[in-house]
């Protein structure tokens, strides 16, 4: 089982994410856990960080082959959550 705490793992910081707040999207984006359903990312956000949160995009990402050395290597997967916030509801991530 998943806790609220566990869902959430760090802002998403980049350029496309920084202008989705600049815009006027209202939108902020956060790697969570890849096991957590959009419900849990839902309540967490809006539990953990006291903002209303009005729809969540998830999307998964499979982790990349490297090479170590000579060893062959795998990255981890992991999932990116877009959350749209209510009207009037301000988030200020950096």
């Amino acid at each position: 089982m998943i806790t609220k705490y566990d869902v959430i793992r760090k802002p998403f910081l980049t350029e496309k994410a920084m202008m989705m707040q600049e815009k006027g999207l209202n939108s902020v984006v956060f790697q969570v856990h890849t096991d957590a359903t959009k419900t849990q990312i839902k309540e967490a956000v809006e539990d953990l960080l006291k903002v209303k949160v009005e729809h969540v995009r998830t999307m998964n990402f499979k982790g990349k082959e490297k090479r170590f050395g000579k060893i062959l290597g795998r990255r981890n997967d992991w999932k990116k959550a877009i959350v749209t916030l209510k009207e009037g509801e301000k988030l200020d991530i950096v």
